[in-house]
């Protein structure tokens, strides 16, 4: 499985910016991808998912109504719109695969990540 994000870069308080993961080499059929974010020394947490199968989507609470997750045109490819972004949305961006379905839970179970995109929030 192979994965890469882009569409990362420098914007103001209250812009937009979409990002796009393009998954290749993924078979699963009841899978997720997955957005997930680090933000500098701090952890990596999870941010989206979307399922694959039925496309049952998930988002943590800070994000919650001003992040949107959909499906690309592209078998597995991912974007996330993401609204009114906010100083402490800057981080590196990351997608993921798990074989397990999207749920609540961020976490081992997306087991491969793709190089991130960064993006950065700033007056």
């Amino acid at each position: 499985v192979q994965l890469q994000a882009s569409g990362g870069g420098l914007v103001q308080p209250g812009e937009s910016l979409i990002l796009f993961c393009e998954v290749s080499g993924f078979t699963s059929e009841y899978g997720a991808i997955g957005w997930f974010r680090q933000a500098p020394g701090k952890e990596r947490e999870g941010v989206s998912c979307i399922s694959v199968s039925d496309d049952t989507i998930k988002y943590k609470e800070p994000v919650k109504g001003r992040f949107t997750i959909s499906r690309g045109n592209a078998k597995h490819s991912v974007f996330l719109q993401m609204n009114s972004l906010k100083l402490e949305d800057t981080a590196t961006y990351f997608c993921a695969t798990t074989t397990w379905g999207c749920g609540t839970n961020f976490g081992p179970q997306y087991d491969t990540f793709g190089q991130g995109t960064l993006v950065t929030v700033s007056s």
